[in-house]
């Protein structure tokens, strides 16, 4: 088995380093200045442990990969991408597996568009990056949690053996037949990706978690109303247990998380992914959803000003989200 990562940033980049360092055969897929350094000199991967230049292979397309009979894809790219990198990947590659490993709900259901065999990948990782050619992997136990399984439901061989070549390379992974509800789990964790992003990472919870408050329970009005039953807080805080633990990593400050990031490199958000949603569902399903689809909006603007993360205090936030 080959795997083949499209979108080699944070997720993307970090999954294949670690595959790679473990002996396993990994490419990689990265557009930009970003796949330009991975060319040019290797993939740098820092962690608190080491810092190292890996020499993976890397394309910029995946019209330029050799594709073989047992390639798996995992797709990293941000998930208002996935339509773009789906119809680009079934043009060169055929009828791979494809395993999402994206934030929201939403990309499995593109992906079955022109895949098969469609995978959901919950993952929880804290990773960062913000210069061409680097990732950088903060946790000092595990490197990540990353279960996944077959969409819509069940799990078979692509699973299985994926997670175990995971476990290989120092993340905990498990097949799990019920991975979506697991992603709606961190659906409802992510919302407050934009709070963080908007009022910057030096405002802390007791500032901001009126805000988060607002969203979550939103979502939760809406969740109801669909009939979607993520795994409880309980479970999803069972499943993290004491796997993922911050480490200091020199020079990399861990700074924000995967939105805050895109507002500092300037690039896309995939807020409408997220919130929006909860907005997209709230409005199928007659639930007002005022507070998601506004700070949609707030995220939207940050976005095509250029702003940088950090414009909103706490308070002009909240307001905004509970005006009637």
């Amino acid at each position: 088995m080959r795997v083949v990562v499209l979108g080699a940033g944070g997720i993307g980049g970090t999954i294949g380093a670690r595959l790679h360092q473990s002996g396993y055969d990994v490419a990689l897929v990265a557009r930009g200045p970003h796949g330009e350094a991975i060319r040019e000199r290797g993939l740098t991967f820092v962690t608190p442990e080491e810092r190292v230049t890996l020499p993976i292979p890397a394309y910029a397309h995946p019209r330029e990969v050799d594709w073989a009979d047992d390639d798996v894809v995992i797709v990293a790219a941000k998930s208002q991408d996935t339509e773009s990198a789906a119809r680009d990947l079934a043009a060169a590659a055929g009828p791979v597996p494809v395993v999402s490993a994206q934030n929201g709900v939403a990309s499995e259901r593109t992906l079955l568009r022109w895949f098969e065999r469609v995978h959901g990948m919950c993952v929880m990782m804290p990773t960062a990056h913000l210069e061409p050619g680097v990732v950088v992997a903060h946790s000092v136990a595990a490197t990540g949690i990353l279960d996944l399984g077959s969409y819509p439901a069940g799990t078979d061989d692509v699973d299985e053996a994926l997670a175990a070549a995971l476990r290989d390379s120092r993340f905990e992974s498990d097949a799990r037949p019920d991975v979506m509800r697991w992603k709606y789990r961190k659906l409802l964790n992510n919302l407050g990706n934009a709070v963080q992003a908007l009022c910057g990472t030096g405002a802390g919870w007791r500032e901001t978690g009126p805000a988060w408050e607002l969203l979550v329970a939103e979502a939760e009005r809406v969740f109801a109303a669909a009939g979607i039953d993520p795994v409880t807080e309980a479970e999803d805080d069972e499943r993290r247990a004491d796997h993922l633990r911050l480490g200091e990593v020199d020079g990399q400050p861990r700074e924000g998380g995967s939105t805050w990031q895109s507002l500092a490199r300037g690039g896309g958000i995939e807020t409408d992914f997220l919130n929006g949603e909860i907005a997209l569902l709230g409005r199928l399903h007659g639930v007002p959803t005022p507070a998601n689809a506004r700070i949609q909006a707030l995220m939207r603007r940050a976005a095509v000003r250029g702003a940088g993360p950090g414009t909103m205090t706490p308070t002009d936030l909240i307001a905004a989200l509970a005006t009637p």
